[in-house]
């Protein structure tokens, strides 16, 4: 029989405890972070859905040109036009930076914005390229063009592993 006396038992449950403590805070702190993301993820749908933005999305959807030039020719004095391609654009390129840094995930973006950055980018992008080369700044719209293609990368490998 093995004789095991107490210090060797009490630094044994003081290990275990230890570890046992070490694993319910990893736990802690997985959930408190994504307790965080969901709350950032539905404060930025609860301002995508407001009557601000939608105003601002509408605009920019509703709005008719072929290019740069001709955006700039039909809207350049229109202000309420141009605040809401900055406001839609603006809000983009913040969630793909957020994408970009995997702050958030980005099934739960393609599953609430997918359609809206995909519509929108094919919208603003001749605009944006335009933008780019005027202001000799690529790096304009860099994180929303990032976003829709991430999503339109997804959408692609959904369809295939489908056909």
């Amino acid at each position: 029989m093995v004789e095991v006396d107490i210090q060797t038992v009490s630094i044994l449950i003081a290990s275990a405890s230890v570890v046992a403590g070490v694993i319910y805070y990893t736990f802690q702190i997985r959930h408190q972070t994504k307790t965080r993301q969901t709350d950032m993820v539905m404060r930025l749908y609860a301002t995508f859905g407001s009557t601000e933005f939608q105003r601002a999305y509408q605009n920019v959807a509703s709005s008719e040109y072929e290019d740069y030039a001709d955006y700039m020719k039909g809207y350049a004095k229109d202000v309420e036009v141009r605040a809401g391609m900055w406001t839609v654009t603006v809000f983009f390129e913040g969630i793909g930076v957020l994408a970009r840094r995997r702050l958030i995930e980005m099934e739960l973006v393609e599953d609430l914005f997918g359609y809206p950055v995909l519509r929108t980018w094919k919208k603003v992008a001749s605009v944006v390229k335009g933008l780019r080369d005027v202001e000799k700044a690529p790096g304009i719209c860099e994180w929303f063009e990032y976003l829709y293609n991430e999503i339109k990368n997804r959408e692609q490998k959904l369809q295939q592993s489908k056909g």
